[in-house]
């Protein structure tokens, strides 16, 4: 009979003296997900299981239950590489729906492929990007920048407020466009143009599964 995936989940925290909190900063996974997957109440999907497993150094078989060495085997392969990971900064939340206030807060590291150039990362917000795939509470990654190209989605700054949106340009206009049609189009005039700053060009998301 397989172990439980909660058991094996608590036994492996348990073994490698590791909190909950620790392993959520270890593997990307909203520490929420976790908690939930400890007590029973869901099973982690294949990416997250592959993210638990490699945070916790432990064998996917055997964080699922089965009767396997705790420890993943290594191929004795010359051709295998390993994955290049690296932590980016993130610096608070950012509006997906009506401009919230500023607040660049420093709050730890999230880990992203290695091909992920990005200098730093906010957190999602609302609901207004969800026909870009981009969800509340999803990670998006910034490239500070002070332009973008046409229709590209960029974390703007209007006077104190931040929000993320498809940026369009006029001849004497710009468009802050949602991907949500339950939100307004914000349009600065010529006049205007002096109230919002471009931050930087958004060119990843992630975001977590129960």
């Amino acid at each position: 009979m397989m172990t439980e995936f909660k058991d094996r989940l608590n036994e492996g925290l348990a073994l490698r003296r590791m909190s909950a909190a620790e392993l959520a900063r270890l593997s990307g996974v909203n520490e929420g997900a976790i908690s939930q997957y400890r007590k029973g109440n869901y099973k982690a999907n294949q990416y997250n299981l592959d993210k638990i497993a490699k945070a916790l150094n432990v064998s996917i078989p055997w964080l699922m239950g089965a009767d396997v060495p705790i420890t993943p085997s290594i191929p004795n392969a010359s051709n295998i590489f390993p994955i290049e990971r690296k932590k980016i900064p993130l610096l608070g939340k950012i509006a997906c729906g009506k401009p919230i206030m500023s607040e660049e807060i420093f709050d730890g590291y999230v880990q992203c492929n290695g091909n992920v150039h990005a200098d730093f990362c906010l957190r999602a917000e609302g609901d207004s990007m969800i026909g870009a795939r981009i969800y509340d509470g999803d990670i998006v990654f910034i490239k500070q920048q002070p332009e973008v190209e046409n229709g590209e989605i960029a974390a703007v700054s209007i006077d104190d407020a931040v929000t993320l949106k498809r940026v369009y340009f006029g001849d004497d206009y710009v468009e802050l466009k949602p991907e949500n049609p339950t939100h307004k189009i914000l349009r600065f005039t010529k006049n205007e143009i002096e109230q919002f700053r471009i931050i930087g060009k958004a060119i990843a998301f992630q975001g977590d599964i129960i």
